[in-house]
């Protein structure tokens, strides 16, 4: 499987890891969203970022709403990814927004919604590893956007998983964005330049 190119040996690993996310158990996935959430509150080097971009969750996806209110609740700005492919733009949130129907299926601020530069990002992921190796969707969104924030300022990235996701090593092309912490019901973990 290892001679295969980074492109295909991530689809394969992309299927592998869906069936295992999609395995989990309801009540197991909503406590290991409260688990990840107060885990994240305690991490120190995202006390007094903002905005913080966020994203709400389809499929089987770690839900980060109750993370994204709390950081509300503390004062900082929440924001919303939105997509306009093949790129994310930021728009500011709060619980309650009415939200519109884009991109594949993802429920995301309409463009009156002001746009902000999130100084930390909340990830999505299908499998890790802990050099902050990460596995997406295949359409390099979260890679686009991360390079396109760093030309601007430093971005603290945070991704949120299941502790189940973690793979030895995930193939890692020329346009992959490493991330700086991953952070699971089971432990926080820093990766490369955290």
């Amino acid at each position: 499987m290892t001679s295969l190119p980074p492109s295909e040996l991530k689809e394969r690993l992309r299927g592998e890891m869906f069936a295992r996310r999609d395995g989990l158990d309801k009540a197991f996935r909503q406590d290991a969203a409260q688990r990840i959430a107060s885990q994240t509150l305690e991490f120190s080097d995202l006390q007094n970022v903002t905005p913080v971009g966020g994203y709400w969750p389809i499929r089987s996806e770690l839900d980060p709403r109750p993370l994204m209110e709390a950081l509300l609740d503390r004062g900082q700005d929440v924001a919303l990814s939105q997509i306009l492919h093949p790129h994310l733009s930021w728009r500011l949130w709060q619980p309650g927004d009415v939200l519109v129907k884009g991109g594949f299926g993802v429920r995301e601020p309409g463009p009156d919604a002001p746009e902000v530069f999130p100084k930390a990002l909340l990830v999505p992921l299908v499998a890790f590893d802990r050099r902050g190796g990460r596995i997406g969707y295949g359409k390099g969104h979260f890679d686009r956007a991360i390079a396109a924030l760093e030309e601007q300022h430093p971005v603290l990235t945070i991704g949120l998983a299941y502790a189940v996701q973690e793979i030895d090593e995930v193939p890692v092309e020329p346009h992959d964005r490493l991330l700086d912490v991953i952070i699971t019901e089971a432990e926080l973990i820093r990766t490369k330049s955290a």
